[in-house]
């Protein structure tokens, strides 16, 4: 008598494309995140008591008396480290599992050198595992700077904008800053590209081709600006002083 076997999709693989929707998601949640910051960063150039007026007046108030004072904040605290984890969860869950279905053996796999520019590569891609590491250790060190004097180098201060003044008088803060944001400007360069391609929204045959590929450099080279400017102003204009 014969039997015959329905097939199943592997669940793994519905499990990948999961993984890839996840961390396109999450990566657009903190993208949303970090123009608003670097909205508030540019408030620095309004002055000390504009720029810590916002930090500790308008921030904490946001959608008072809907919510308790500091409310939004703790929402937006829980949903943005939400994300981080997904994401980087999510990172290397396809890392491994790209890495298993690439064939590697001993640590090596075949290599080719045809196609070094072709539809899904580019310098940033080669750099987001590496970037994404560096982009980690970069925001644990900026939340501690961010907080009230846990990690001030310049020295403690009650006011925000007196701590950003001293810290990015120091050449290695500078240095340090500047680091983590080129790989938050490369991460974005292709991670922006990457979510819109795995949620639908590209439908170039190759990245060159693509629209999205344009923006994704014009919003990467916005916000890498756009913080740096701060550091800068200070280290080598004397800004704030």
């Amino acid at each position: 008598m014969a039997t015959t076997q329905v097939s199943k999709r592997p669940s793994a693989r519905r499990s990948t494309v999961a993984w890839k929707y996840a961390m396109a998601v999450s990566g657009l949640v903190m993208l949303g995140y970090l123009l608003v910051h670097m909205y508030g960063n540019l408030k620095f150039f309004q002055g000390r008591e504009t720029f810590d007026s916002y930090l500790h007046d308008t921030l904490p108030h946001m959608f008072y008396p809907y919510l308790p004072e500091g409310g939004m904040l703790w929402i937006i605290r829980v949903l943005l480290l939400a994300a981080v984890v997904v994401h980087a969860y999510a990172a290397v869950t396809l890392w491994r599992r790209n890495r298993a279905a690439a064939g590697y053996v001993g640590g090596t796999r075949y290599h080719s050198k045809h196609n070094r520019t072709g539809i899904q590569r580019s310098y940033a891609s080669f750099t987001m595992r590496w970037g994404g590491v560096v982009l980690l250790l970069f925001i644990i060190g900026h939340v501690a700077q961010m907080m009230p004097n846990w990690l001030s180098p310049g020295g403690a201060s009650d006011s925000k904008y007196e701590r950003t003044v001293n810290g990015f008088e120091i050449w290695w803060v500078v240095l340090l800053y500047t680091i983590g944001l080129l790989a938050v400007g490369f991460h974005l360069w292709h991670g922006f590209w990457s979510a819109l391609t795995t949620l639908g929204q590209n439908y170039s045959p190759t990245r060159r081709d693509s629209t999205w590929t344009r923006i994704a450099i014009g919003i990467s080279v916005l916000l890498t600006a756009g913080f740096l400017s701060v550091p800068f102003a200070i280290f080598f204009f004397g800004a704030g002083s």
